[in-house]
């Protein structure tokens, strides 16, 4: 049997990550890519092994991102892989559950832990409260600022909940499809102190290669298919 690679890539090699316990997955390159532009500070809730921010960089290497997580595993392989990129991450080892801080950001971006069961032996990604978890995200965006989801879809109603009694607006939902009829992912933005409506988009597909490979942002790819 071939020997995996120590290194795989995402975006069609502009991210580069070494092989671990734990592998970054499409959903770091579907959130990335969900971040507004013209964003310049960013905290990624959960950062586990790096992929999320490293894709965000790839897409805008001015932003200063910092990253939160329980693992301290975790961080010191996210530190590898910031380094394997020549990106500068600020990391924190803390549970954003707990995590006593005045910092605010232009945009708080999470993959959230809504696995339930037995947790993995990285401890990431299982048995934690979706509704508490996001209001905890949203308290650290600044006014106007962004909170930035992706999650499964049979979860999305609680990541809601939580930014409907937290005073966003503007919710914006992009479903995304498998190979199955119904979505295995959507991504969730809102931003905090407005006023704005929802909008739900068309789904996509979740091996839409202008986003997996060329590094397409959603924001272009809903202007390049003409529905925004």
């Amino acid at each position: 049997m071939a020997q995996k690679q120590a290194i795989f890539t995402m975006l069609g090699g502009r991210v580069r990550m070494f092989r671990g316990e734990y592998n970054a997955t499409s959903d770091a390159a579907w959130l990335a890519a969900f971040v507004p532009d013209k964003i310049r500070t960013v905290l990624d809730v959960g950062i586990g092994t790096g992929g999320v921010g490293l894709c965000l960089n790839a897409h805008n290497p001015n932003i200063k991102l910092t990253g939160i997580d329980i693992s301290d595993k975790m961080l010191t392989e996210c530190a590898r892989n910031a380094e394997l990129n020549n990106c500068d991450i600020e990391l924190i080892n803390a549970d954003i559950m707990s995590w006593r801080t005045p910092r605010t950001f232009d945009a708080v971006i999470t993959n959230p832990p809504y696995f339930t069961g037995t947790p993995a032996h990285h401890n990431a990604h299982h048995n934690t409260d979706i509704i508490q978890w996001t209001r905890k995200c949203i308290a650290r965006v600044r006014p106007r600022g962004y909170c930035c989801i992706i999650i499964d879809a049979s979860r999305m109603s609680d990541a809601v909940f939580a930014m409907r009694g937290a005073n966003c607006g503007d919710i914006t939902i992009v479903p995304l499809f498998g190979a199955k009829q119904n979505a295995e992912r959507v991504l969730i933005r809102c931003r905090i102190g407005t006023g704005g409506g929802d909008k739900l988009y068309n789904g996509l597909p979740m091996n839409y290669e202008p986003v997996l490979r060329d590094g397409l942002t959603i924001n272009s790819t809903l202007a390049r298919l003409g529905w925004i």
